[in-house]
């Protein structure tokens, strides 16, 4: 039964200027929490183009802020044409700041970004911490980035002194001995000390009531690039593998809201006639990942959880730039016995990426490995969250150190 909580509330900040991941994490977050406690309510800021294509449970709602998206080269523009880019982070910023003075939440999470895109979230930061009836907690994801680029952008940022100043809590949602996001970096003890390992954060699949089963499919290879937007190159790989060799098992394609249009275009194009099925989007990537055989992905956050979730057997084809935290992930997680790992220039040899996907249905899941990481990560933040909105439970507050 859910603990009750009487009128408690929870914001989270998700920048979203590139993929879907933040704000998959963030929704994930906090249906768990409106799961584990009643009266409880989660307002999601969001700057995902898509943040209306998810479904959410009741007592979780999103405010829409203009969306930014990140170019390849690292820079940032507006999504509005008419608008530069200096107008859209003015508009973000008053947003999120009335938001959270409206809302007045007890807790405030920001996912990843410390002071939000471009400092947008530091004015909000300011205002609640003085006010001093909020919890303010900076949510990491297990890797952030290799330990010198991170500590070059953090540096040039501030971001370290800055946490120090603002943040009660910092939550790595991921295991200590699987990664430490913040290795490395010269962090001070004062923040150190914040810091708690809470674990990967497990999905599963809701059950369906009243509604009509999906269609069934042969035994299938799922094929992910998360939100799409530098899949293109993974995706084309993956489908010349089944050209050159159609007796594959068959391949569902998820291509992702985030792709081009001209590379979605051609994709389709190339996959025509193969036993592949392509799809655009799905908000239930759950679902597609629990019914598969086996997963290529690009080794994302939310799809390793996933992975390991439903414990598939994955090759990892990992990105390398604009950061290396999906090269990290993945070797690591090849080092653990967790996964397949294949560098881009490997999977772009069409004979070795047949032999890779053709072999994934037989490998062991990650759980035979010995080595998988516990996915306590939703209920350690409930346990930490109930702590703090309901002390009299009795609870210690939780510090989890691995």
């Amino acid at each position: 039964m859910p603990i009750r909580l009487k009128n408690a509330r929870i914001l989270m900040y998700s920048h979203d200027t590139f993929g879907l991941g933040h704000l998959r994490r963030c929704r994930a977050i906090a249906h768990a929490l409106v799961e584990a406690f009643s009266g409880l309510q989660v307002l999601i800021v969001s700057g995902a183009q898509i943040a209306g294509a998810f479904d959410y449970r009741a007592r979780v709602d999103f405010v829409k802020i203009p969306s930014v998206i990140k170019l390849r080269d690292g820079e940032y523009t507006s999504m509005a044409k008419h608008m530069d880019l200096s107008e859209t982070l003015r508009m973000r910023r008053a947003i999120l700041l009335d938001t959270a003075r409206s809302f007045r939440p007890d807790i405030f999470i920001v996912d990843k970004e410390p002071l939000g895109l471009k400092g947008e979230a530091e004015e909000t930061l300011a205002w609640l911490k003085a006010e001093g009836h909020t919890r303010l907690v900076l949510g990491l994801r297990d890797i952030m980035d290799s330990p010198q680029l991170l500590a070059a952008e953090w540096e040039r940022r501030g971001n370290l002194p800055k946490i120090a100043q603002y943040y009660d809590d910092i939550w790595v949602y991921g295991p200590r001995a699987f990664h430490d996001p913040l290795a490395g970096l010269p962090v001070p003890p004062e923040v150190r000390a914040r810091m708690s390992f809470v674990g990967f954060l497990k999905r599963r699949v809701r059950a369906r009531t009243g509604l009509p089963q999906a269609p069934a499919r042969p035994p299938y290879v799922l094929v992910t690039s998360g939100g799409g937007g530098d899949g293109a190159e993974m995706t084309r790989d993956a489908i010349n593998a089944w050209r050159l060799a159609p007796d594959l098992p068959h391949g569902v394609i998820v291509l992702g809201p985030y792709m081009p249009a001209e590379e979605r275009a051609a994709l389709t194009r190339l996959a025509r006639g193969l036993p592949v099925e392509i799809i655009d989007f799905v908000p239930k990537m759950e679902e597609l990942m629990a019914g598969a055989v086996g997963v290529v992905c690009m080794g994302g956050y939310n799809t390793w959880c996933e992975v390991l979730s439903f414990d598939k057997p994955a090759l990892i084809i990992p990105r390398r730039v604009p950061r290396e935290e999906q090269l990290l992930r993945a070797t690591r997680a090849a080092e653990l016995g967790l996964a397949m790992m294949l560098q881009p220039e490997e999977a772009a040899d069409t004979p070795r990426l047949v032999a890779a996907i053709r072999a994934l249905p037989g490998l062991p899941p990650p759980s035979a490995s010995g080595r998988a990481p516990e996915l306590d990560g939703l209920a350690n933040i409930a346990q930490i969250v109930g702590d703090w909105l309901k002390p009299d439970r009795g609870e210690p507050l939780m510090r989890r150190a691995g």
